[in-house]
């Protein structure tokens, strides 16, 4: 019986996809549930399953070609088994008589498991291919792109070859390289436009004392790990300040439709992940009535995800508010930018000890700059600085946190 391979129902924000990677060719054997296809969108890349056990009877969108939702894009024929020609049986034994040269393994270590898999699957040696994620790590969309044109990108140099030369002009100190932007790059840049160019941004500023949240850490950070299996971050504190005073700021936790505000009766909040083809912000549903470690396993879990390229659409749609940290790569200040349709979102920045007058004394503190970024159409100032504000005082007195006050 012959089923058809369709491009999974996508959602509303992603209008088509690119055939990146074919795991199986025309005749191979396939087994329900393994990965036949990769398909990239312009925010992850999906994995299409084999429908049933059988034989991949046909390839209908070649790599590179751009499909829609439910379309049809292979046939799988359930219950076959795939026949070896008799030609191919007597290559195979003339192949084993002849000893073939030894050639070393393509060095992979470097690569993330779903990188790993297409360069192994695909034989392509990464140090052929240019990479593009941080400090030129090899991605798996940089191979996915190698197999798709079939070159690495090549340096344009600004020194010249002239047609009738014996031997090509050095290449020289100053040379370029074009290489195309990725969807997800492309996206991103889109959102970032449409952030400028359709809402009235401004961003308020406060300092948050750390010394409370830092000895909780200190005190309970063993007894939370052994408990729980997971290390207490700063992060699931800011997570629950956000959520407490989401409860208490309703319009910070709005959006814009329109001419109507929409109020929204939960928090799911967007936690903006680095990875190296760009940020993404996988959600974390009703935050409000999440505990610590919910939160942490949660976080470590996306991030997980996020480096082996393994996040779903599920995973990165909705989000009322979100929380960005760019101390994590040493930033003291920012102005982070909304991400429509939010109305908000909340900038963390390296933690730095400072010198500050507590009681009429001046002591040292650990301190954190944090900026929140707002759409002026619906949130004023005075908002903006009350929400911030209840923030700090929830993060320098935890425990009226935990008591929800």
């Amino acid at each position: 019986m012959s089923i058809e391979v369709k491009v999974p129902v996508l959602p509303e924000s992603v209008s088509d996809a690119i055939i990146a990677t074919w795991h199986k060719k025309p005749g191979d054997t396939v087994r329900r549930d393994e990965n036949l296809v990769d398909l990239e969108t312009d925010k992850v890349v999906l994995e299409v399953p084999a429908p049933a056990d059988g034989v991949l009877k046909a390839i209908i969108k070649n790599t590179g070609d751009t499909v829609g939702s439910q379309e049809v894009i292979a046939i799988v024929e359930a219950g076959a088994v795939a026949a070896a020609p008799a030609a191919v049986a007597e290559s195979a034994k003339q192949v084993a008589a002849t000893p073939a040269p030894v050639k070393a393994a393509a060095d992979t270590s470097d690569l993330s498991p779903a990188g790993r898999r297409v360069a192994e699957e695909n034989k392509i040696d990464p140090a052929n291919v240019a990479g593009s994620g941080r400090a030129g790590q090899v991605t798996k969309e940089d191979l996915v792109n190698f197999m798709r044109t079939g070159a690495a990108p090549t340096p344009v140099s600004a020194a010249t070859v002239s047609p009738t030369a014996s031997t090509p002009a050095p290449a020289g100190p100053r040379s370029e390289q074009r290489v195309a932007m990725t969807r997800m790059r492309n996206r991103i840049a889109e959102r970032l436009m449409l952030s400028k160019n359709s809402i009235a941004m401004l961003t308020s500023f406060n300092e948050i004392n750390l010394r409370a949240v830092s000895e909780m850490r200190k005190t309970h950070g063993e007894a939370f790990e052994k408990s729980n299996g997971i290390k207490l971050g700063f992060m699931s504190f800011f997570v629950k300040a956000a959520a407490e005073a989401l409860k208490r700021h309703a319009i910070v936790n709005a959006s814009v439709d329109g001419n109507d505000v929409i109020y929204h009766g939960y928090s799911d909040i967007s936690i903006a992940v680095s990875t190296d083809k760009g940020l993404v912000t996988p959600v974390l549903r009703n935050a409000e009535t999440l505990g610590f470690a919910e939160i942490e396993k949660a976080i470590g879990n996306y991030a997980k995800k996020a480096r082996e390229g393994g996040l779903s659409l599920d995973d990165l749609q909705g989000g009322t508010f979100t929380i960005t940290n760019g101390g994590t790569f040493g930033s003291l200040f920012s102005t982070p930018i909304v991400n429509p349709p939010q109305s908000a979102i909340l900038g963390m920045h390296a933690i730095k000890d400072r010198a500050i007058v507590e009681n009429g004394a001046v002591i040292v503190a650990p301190m954190m700059y944090v900026a929140l970024s707002y759409d002026h159409r619906i949130i004023d100032g005075k908002d903006a600085v009350l929400f911030l504000v209840d923030i700090k005082n929830q993060l320098e007195n935890p425990n009226r946190m935990l008591l929800g006050l």
